[in-house]
This record gives C-alpha cells, structure tokens and sequence, in this order.
C-alpha cells in the first residue's frame, strides 16, 4: 500500500512539474504581424540583398507587407502572367491547349525585330531543344514553363499569345506594376533596359486571383493550380514545410536574383498566398534557406491560429 502511495505520489508531482513546464507556452498569446514583421525583417538585414515580402491569408484577408511596391526584375516569375494569357484567350475562343505549336528557337528582338537565337546552355530545360522542327502542344508547353521554368516554351508562348496582351490582363487583374514586355535572352531589349520586372504586391495580388477561382474562371483557376503544384524546384517557399502542406508556385532566378510565389495549401484547406523576392545577393543557396526559414516562420504563424 506504502508503494503504492509513493507511485501515485510521484506520478502527482511529476503532472504538476510538467505543467509548470508547458502551460506558459499554451498561454501565451498568438503573435501577431507587426511581431512577426518584425521578426522577418531582423532576420533579413542580416544577410546581403534587398528582400521583399509578401504574405496574404486568403480566408481573414490578413497581410504582412515588406517592401511589397519595391521593383525586382522578375525572372521567371513573369511565366503566371503568361500562363494567366493562355487560359484567357483559350476562354475568349482565340486558341485551345490542344493547339500544335512548332519548335523553334529564332525569335524577334522587341526593340528592332531582328532575330536572335535562344541558347540550350541558357535554359533549365534541354528537352525541348531535341524536338526543333516538331510539334508539341500548347498545354504540354505551358506545363514545361511552369514546372521546370523552360525559357523556350516561354518564348513560343509568348510569341503566340503576345506580351502587350499578358501586361493588358495583368491591368485588368489590378497589378498596376508588374511588367511582362518580353520573351527571354532579348539581349538589344537588355541593354536598353526594356526588362520583365515585378513588385510583391503585385505577384500576391495575382495568386490571390488564382486561389480564388478569379483568375479567367474557377475552372482555369484550378487547372492553373494543378500546374503549379508539380513545380520542380522547391529549395524556398516549401522546403521547411511538412509534406502534408502543399504549395503551388513559381520561382524565378537570375545573377543576383532569387524569387519564389504562391499559394501554400494547409492540410484543413486553409490557404494564404507568400511571396519571396529578392536582388543584390552574393549566394543563392544562401538565400533559398533564408526564404524558406521565412516561409516557416509563416507557417507557423497561420497554424497558431488553426
């Protein structure tokens, strides 16, 4: 009887001891954006670069905002807008994704018209410059530029759906800022300065469209986020986050630039939208693990609120 007193005793303290330990922590009150603004950009002036955040709970309309009109160049973060375009004129009845579309690598110079060459050493993908002189559809096109952020699918795109068209929508989306003025490696249109450029707000703005059925159509929407959702490079905005969080994006890279953009599914259907930008960096393997550490401290600020 002695022992088992001396059992539920113990089994006594050891509640209370632990309870001393963890109810603080469950009390604490939730922290809040202003905090963890702070926090993020404390985190961020540690490191070389400029940095832009962007961050949007599309349930409670929630945002944390960090040099989010600031202009970056946008890398490939351009090609939403783009495949925003596609899934708008297949709406408007001008051309399907089953279309057939011929490979090339010759495109126009938006500054003169004269050709320039788009290189495979340039690209992510190499794929596609096997297939010159055939025929591949427009989904499967689309698909490569997303996914695997092929600069020739990008091109071929554009050249059809044209970028006064992808900027005209992103107006009529509301991004006032964002720039899609043409295809890549245009190096007369470079020099000039006439580049893809883009703001966080902006990039928010569009995601936010997707996430809610409002970019084109829900239908479009959804099939726009399927596509999104086989990105393959994920060392930013997912690479921290459990594997039961989905995250639908694109990212962008170019010397000095490193971008990540999305929408970041929670496993109860909760959504937000995060965007990462950044220039004037020295390491981009650097700084993919600063963005990921931001986009966790987000996560983890939505989950105290689940």
């Amino acid at each position: 009887m002695k022992y088992l007193n001396f059992n539920a005793n113990y089994l006594i303290l050891s509640l209370i001891c632990l309870s001393a330990t963890w109810l603080p922590l469950l009390a604490q009150p939730r922290q809040t954006i202003p905090e963890l603004r702070q926090k993020i950009e404390q985190e961020l002036s540690k490191y070389p670069g400029v940095f832009a955040v962007a961050f949007k709970d599309i349930a409670t309309g929630k945002e944390l905002l960090i040099r989010e009109r600031e202009v970056f160049h946008a890398a490939s973060t351009m090609k939403t807008p783009v495949m925003i375009e596609v899934y708008k004129q297949q709406a408007q009845g001008k051309l399907s994704l089953s279309d057939s579309i011929l490979i090339k690598t010759e495109f126009k110079s938006i500054v003169d018209g004269s050709p320039y060459t788009l290189p495979v050493s340039s690209d992510s993908d190499s794929v596609t410059y096997k297939q010159i002189g055939t025929k591949r559809t427009l989904a499967s096109l689309v698909y490569d530029m997303i996914t695997v952020s092929s600069n020739l699918a990008t091109n071929l795109i554009i050249e059809l759906v044209g970028a006064p068209n992808v900027l005209q929508t992103m107006r009529d989306l509301g991004a006032k800022d964002i720039q899609v003025r043409r295809g890549v490696e245009d190096s007369k249109a470079f020099a000039k300065g006439l580049n893809n450029s883009t703001t966080a707000y902006d990039l928010m703005l569009i995601f936010d469209k997707i996430a809610t059925g409002q970019a084109v159509s829900p239908e479009a929407s959804k099939a726009m986020i399927a596509i999104l959702l086989d990105q393959k490079f994920n060392d930013a905005i997912p690479a921290k986050l459990p594997n039961n969080v989905k995250v639908a994006h694109k990212t962008g890279s170019i010397t000095g630039v490193r971008h990540d953009s999305g929408i970041v599914i929670l496993p109860d259907g909760r959504q937000y939208v995060l965007v990462l930008l950044s220039k004037d960096i020295k390491d981009d393997k650097l700084t993919s693990g600063v963005m990921a550490t931001v986009s966790e401290w987000i996560y983890q600020y939505e989950m105290q609120g689940k």
